[in-house]
């Protein structure tokens, strides 16, 4: 640092806490080390009685924090992002549209690993809306060399983004509802409403709804009947379990369709079903997504219509985060379910 006048300090970099006091009002920093001059600060200076201030000299190869941190953000941010204007020294990524937080978690670790630099994120695979902070960036001190800036930057360079938002797709949603008392009109059916308001809520529209009691022949036909009327998911709700009576996943099997997973390490949700007719993902759904507010419909149907192809590994990875507590007040996705 180096002691100059005020009036010669415009452009350079505050060197420390310039404190303002108002009795019995106030008490704190008037202006934040780091703090860039500007003209209109100058007779303020004076005012808290700085007639010389002591300024940071960076020197040729030296970044100031504020510029760093935006170029970090730029360097990380990939679509669906939008990036905040730097305040003390922190820039923020933004969604810049609704969709599915994808986060390269491999790198974000690469980063952060680096000194005098970091990067937090919200959990990856989570949706969120435009307009909300997904991530965070700043170095800790108030300057860093360029060299090791760039090299943060260039663990960004690879050509999928460190952070981004994905657009989910508007799908069209073919939906069965097993259960000879629901067919035969016993019982009313409630499953069918909640997983419509579920797809509603992400974009996508319901084709249509066909109730199937428990027969197997019924179930395949019901679900060949909503491919070719354009279904581009099947959804089969009902039947999941390991009964002798309960027939989706051996409908499901029927069909041909390639079976990514029968069962899931995820509570609620176990007996969730996913597989593949061709590129036609026909889901088997527990009957607890018809109870709780959040489960294993929350987490994997949003990155089906982010476009993602789910693997078995996918799933399984679910285990880690995989238990709701189930609490009063659901709180998903702003909580540790499914991360």
């Amino acid at each position: 640092m180096k002691l100059i006048p005020v009036a010669k300090a415009v452009g350079m970099v505050l060197g420390h806490d310039v404190t303002e006091i108002v009795p019995g009002r106030f008490k704190g920093p008037a202006f934040k080390r780091g703090h860039v001059i500007q003209a209109e600060d100058v007779n303020r200076l004076r005012d808290l009685g700085k007639e010389n201030i002591a300024v940071l000299d960076l020197g040729p190869g030296w970044v100031h924090e504020d510029d760093a941190a935006r170029r970090l953000a730029t360097a990380a941010a990939g679509h669906g992002i939008a990036l905040s204007t730097p305040s003390e020294g922190r820039v923020n990524l933004i969604a810049s549209h609704d969709g599915l937080l994808k986060i390269d978690v491999d790198r974000l670790n690469a980063i952060n690993a680096m000194a005098d630099i970091m990067m937090a994120t919200r959990h990856t695979d989570r949706l969120v809306r435009e307009g909300q902070v997904v991530a965070g960036t700043r170095i800790i001190p108030l300057t860093i060399e360029d060299a090791a800036l760039q090299v943060a930057e260039n663990l960004c360079a690879p050509e999928e983004p460190v952070v981004a938002v994905k657009a989910l797709q508007q799908k069209t949603f073919g939906i069965i509802t097993t259960g000879s008392e629901v067919y035969h009109g016993r019982i009313e059916d409630q499953f069918g409403p909640v997983v419509q308001k579920k797809i509603a809520a992400l974009g996508s529209r319901v084709l249509r709804q066909i109730l199937v009691p428990d027969d197997k022949e019924m179930t395949v036909a019901a679900i060949e009947s909503l491919i070719r009327e354009g279904a581009e998911i099947v959804m089969i709700t009902g039947g999941m379990s390991v009964d002798p009576d309960d027939l989706t996943p051996g409908s499901i099997q029927a069909t041909g369709a390639e079976v990514v997973s029968y069962g899931a390490p995820v509570l609620p949700g176990a007996m969730f079903m996913l597989a593949y007719l061709k590129d036609i993902p026909i889901i088997g759904l527990p009957g607890c997504v018809m109870y709780h507010e959040a489960s294993i419909f929350d987490l994997m149907v949003p990155r089906i219509l982010a476009g993602e192809r789910i693997t078995r590994k996918d799933i399984t990875s679910l285990g880690h985060g995989g238990m709701c507590l189930g609490c009063d007040d659901c709180h998903f996705p702003a909580c540790g379910f499914g991360s």
